[in-house]
């Protein structure tokens, strides 16, 4: 067969080791469908049932794997419904690779069905994609692919999406024979440690350093060296909500989770150190509510690929992992010990009103999910007060990840987010893993059919919704902003495991309402083969884990 576009196409990502590229097939997106079946899958083509999760899929793909994820859509509202997922993406950095099927190029400007090239009035889409990627092109010229797609993966391995737009036409195309454009390798530059080590050499000397680690930590595969780090250091580890996976949470000088969710144990850390390093995060909002007085009195040094929206001393890595085994290096040529003594004793959880609503307290069924986790779980968690529960609560499993989308925030990200990854990571180098997805009711009604693809392709995903019937966040906000004279976000009770039970027979579907039942559904949700899914009731008045909503009074609603 001739060597058309998408062929070239569907190689690339097939030689680059990507094995998934996840989407919902279209009229126009159909030939990258074609030339998967030709290439006799490989890559898998995963069928989504909605653009925004098959955009979540190729974003947890890649933070778990710390490669690079593929999404395919077609045109109009499909390529419109990539909109949300893509921004997540952006925000928080993630690598990604988009392609948009679009009408054939000789209908451009003519009342073209889906047209969006920005003639005679059309939607631009070039307009609209570069607002939320790192590199967006229109490819017209079908020898023109190869070195566009060059560039789009090498700019989203900087540092998130980029989007190539293919017009039906160009996409079903034969290339010119001759020399295709080669993928760059990852460039990357070798930091300036100089200035960083000398005021860590310096610190070292005054008092405790706490550190502070990000996601990005996580992206670039940077644990193994981060712990290093830290021994040499003897510091303080606290972590962005997003980041739990960096650093082993039992570990001796594990503070907990920093900002809205964070814990005490970090702010008396932060009290008494006199110097604070950041390690891969920009310190958001999220990981810094409540620290700003606290960083305001200390030197703050910084190394990661961006600056920090707090005043810090900047070091600029975009590979973290070999930055910080330099950085290691450079400090000393000491021989890390195993660490000795206790763990870390459980954190101070933050005090929250007593609830006495239906059902279980976010405190005590995480706390028994986290006892009932397998080493190697990967944990994808979701928006709202279900998520604040989790970062606070859960620590994460040993060889695991732990992923929360707090670039955006969209509610429903963690089922895709969860499916993508359990591609890449069921039958990983190290063992298989098993991916549990935890999400409030409100984030299922959203996406929550994609356990769907779950069923579909048999993977080891437990699904855990915890229903209190209502948007539990929106409600809380109504109780401690808006004097709780009325809400918009109660809903009438739900059966959702008695749905999920019937719609996918044989799907292991269990309902907890009272924490007595709660070890026991876990066990057999969490140690089938396939997937399994877990509704646990919840009390839509219970007062989450959230400093901002503990901070200020609020009046309790009758139950």
């Amino acid at each position: 067969m001739p060597d058309r576009v998408v062929d070239h196409l569907v190689r690339t990502v097939a030689d680059l080791g990507i094995t998934h590229i996840f989407g919902v097939d279209g009229a126009n997106i159909e030939d990258l469908y074609d030339a998967m079946f030709e290439a006799g899958g490989r890559p898998a083509g995963i069928v989504a049932k909605h653009e925004f999760s098959a955009a979540t899929m190729a974003d947890g793909y890649a933070r778990s794997t710390g490669g690079l994820g593929v999404v395919a859509a077609t045109s109009g509202g499909g390529a419109m419904n990539l909109v949300a997922g893509l921004a997540e993406s952006h925000a928080s950095r993630v690598p990604v690779l988009a392609l948009v099927g679009q009408p054939p190029t000789a209908l451009e400007g003519k009342g073209a069905f889906q047209d969006s090239s920005g003639r005679a009035g059309a939607l631009d889409a070039v307009a609209l994609f570069s607002a939320i990627s790192v590199y967006c092109a229109r490819v017209t010229d079908p020898d023109e692919a190869p070195a566009q797609l060059a560039a789009a993966i090498a700019a989203a391995r900087r540092g998130g999406p980029a989007v190539l737009l293919l017009p039906k036409d160009v996409q079903q195309a034969e290339l010119s024979p001759g020399p295709r454009a080669p993928i760059p390798g990852r460039q990357r530059a070798a930091p300036d440690l100089r200035a960083l080590t000398e005021a860590l050499a310096a610190a070292r000397g005054r008092g405790k350093i706490v550190v502070l680690a990000g996601d990005q930590a996580a992206r670039d595969s940077a644990r193994d060296a981060f712990a290093e780090l830290v021994a040499c250091l003897d510091a303080a580890v606290g972590l962005a909500p997003d980041a739990k996976d960096v650093y082993d949470n039992s570990a001796p000088g594990y503070c907990g989770v920093a900002g809205s969710m964070g814990h005490p144990e970090l702010t008396a850390a932060l009290t008494a150190a006199e110097t604070v390093l950041l390690v891969g995060t920009r310190l958001p909002v999220t990981a810094r509510a409540g620290l700003d007085p606290l960083l305001a009195g200390r030197t703050v040094l910084s190394i990661g690929a961006e600056p920090p929206f707090v005043p810090a001393e900047h070091t600029p890595a975009d590979d973290l992992a070999t930055a910080l085994t330099a950085l290691t290096a450079a400090l000393d040529d000491h021989r890390p010990a195993p660490a000795t003594g206790p763990g870390t004793p459980a954190l101070t959880p933050l005090a929250v009103p007593a609830a006495s609503g239906p059902g279980l307290r976010y405190r005590e069924l995480v706390e028994t999910i986290d006892r009932e986790l397998p080493t190697g779980t990967d944990v994808f968690v979701d928006a709202g007060n279900t998520g604040a529960s989790v970062v606070h609560h859960l620590r994460v499993p040993r060889g695991g990840r732990f992923v929360v989308a707090l670039g955006m925030g969209g509610m429903g990200y963690a089922f895709g987010a969860g499916i993508g990854s359990a591609f890449a990571r069921h039958d990983a180098a190290d063992g298989p893993h098993r991916t549990v997805v935890i999400a409030g009711d409100g984030a299922f009604y959203m996406h929550g059919m994609e356990i769907h693809t779950a069923v579909e392709h048999d993977l080891p995903v437990t699904f855990v919704v915890l229903n209190n019937n209502a948007h539990a966040m929106c409600v809380t906000r109504e109780q401690v902003f808006y004097r709780d004279r009325y809400s918009f976000n109660r809903f009438r009770d739900t059966h959702i495991g008695a749905g999920v039970a019937a719609m996918f027979p044989g799907l292991p579907a269990r309902t907890v309402t009272d924490p007595a039942g709660l070890t026991d559904a876990l066990r057999t949700c969490l140690h089938t083969g396939g997937p399994a899914f877990l509704e646990i009731v919840c009390d839509p008045d219970e007062i989450p884990p959230f400093t901002p909503f503990l901070a200020t009074p609020h009046p309790r609603s009758p139950s």
